[in-house]
């Protein structure tokens, strides 16, 4: 089979690898409908975060499973079927928890953007299909193995409920999935914190109120405008820098939330924003099996559809192409097909 290697610094590579098998019992090989690059995967291939050697990349996947262990009776060959960006195995006490993320047994991926994967794990990481989807719905359940699932983290982290107002500082794929979310949730008000007007089209798309342009003090002063000078209930930190977390601090009310998805590269954070003004910050790596049987059911009643942050397809073959695209902004998230 082909997929995806990162090399290094602005170095991906399309190349042949070898086809994943069954190893273990709870293993299953899926054939890859569709994969994607993550807003994540850019740190890498900027040379920001290191990596030790040529790597098989991606973790988002849909796919037709191929064959399974012996011990897999959640999913079938032939079957469609959406997984998370981690597997889980949904058993052990911290699933049950609801924290499926950190999984006693979680493993990674050996690089999904490829034609093939091994997914360990299975029957608590893959929810099967009854039928074959339609071919419009692919891009949303896409969205479901991360960017949705990890928006509707920051909200639920956040305590987004009816009538919350909201501000969502990160404009990619995961911060306007938080905006669709906080818009599935209820909230009145959804600020999208945001410079580019194709991100802030998709982002009215999915229930923004307001949009505003600024960053930094001048973001933090806009939104409290926006709120007669007190700042919102929630905030949605969808990036993961420094200066976002702090800005995201800043621009809740007294009292409010941070819901923190964004991948850290922060150094030391001033509490006094937190403690002198009752503000919490709470989130983390999102637990993809917790929500994907709810946010898996809206897509299919087609009550949800995060597939617009999906605006350049490419096939496989290009992934190179598909990463130089998100690097450059000229698209928000790529999706690739075999």
């Amino acid at each position: 089979m082909f997929g995806a290697v990162l090399y290094g610094k602005d170095d991906v590579r399309y190349e042949e690898r070898e086809d994943p098998k069954v190893l273990e019992p709870t293993d299953a090989v899926v054939r890859t409908v569709a994969a994607c690059v993550c807003g994540s995967d850019l740190w890498r291939y900027r040379g920001i975060n290191e990596i030790e050697g040529p790597t098989p990349f991606g973790h988002e996947y849909v796919g037709v499973v191929e064959e399974v262990g012996e011990a897999v009776t959640g999913v079938k060959p032939g079957q469609f079927v959406v997984g998370g960006f981690t597997t889980s195995d949904n058993t052990c006490a911290v699933c049950e928890a609801g924290m499926s993320s950190q999984c006693e047994n979680k493993t990674g991926y050996d690089g999904c953007q490829a034609e093939k994967i091994r997914v360990q794990n299975a029957d608590g990481t893959l929810i099967g299909l009854d039928r074959e989807p339609d071919e419009d719905l692919i891009p949303a359940l896409l969205a479901l193995s991360d960017v949705m699932c990890t928006g509707w983290h920051a909200a639920v982290s956040a305590g987004v409920k009816e009538g919350s107002t909201v501000a969502v500082i990160g404009d990619g794929a995961v911060g306007l999935c938080a905006v669709l979310a906080a818009k599935q949730l209820g909230a009145s008000m959804i600020v999208a914190m945001s410079r580019y007007p194709d991100r802030q089209a998709v982002a009215r798309q999915f229930g923004a109120t307001h949009v505003v342009e600024e960053r930094g003090e001048a973001g933090i002063e806009a939104v409290r405008e926006l709120t007669g000078g007190l700042g919102v209930d929630c905030v949605l930190e969808c990036v993961g820098t420094h200066e976002a977390v702090e800005q995201g601090l800043e621009t809740a009310r007294p009292g409010g939330m941070v819901g923190w998805v964004g991948v850290p590269h922060v150094g030391e954070i001033d509490q006094a924003h937190m403690f002198w003004r009752n503000v919490g910050l709470r989130g983390g790596v999102a637990p993809v099996r917790t929500y994907l049987e709810d946010l898996l059911a809206r897509v299919l009643d087609r009550t949800l559809d995060p597939g617009p942050v999906f605006d350049l397809t490419l096939p496989l073959k290009d992934v190179a192409e598909a990463y130089k695209a998100m690097d450059e902004r000229r698209a928000i998230k790529v999706m690739l097909r075999p």
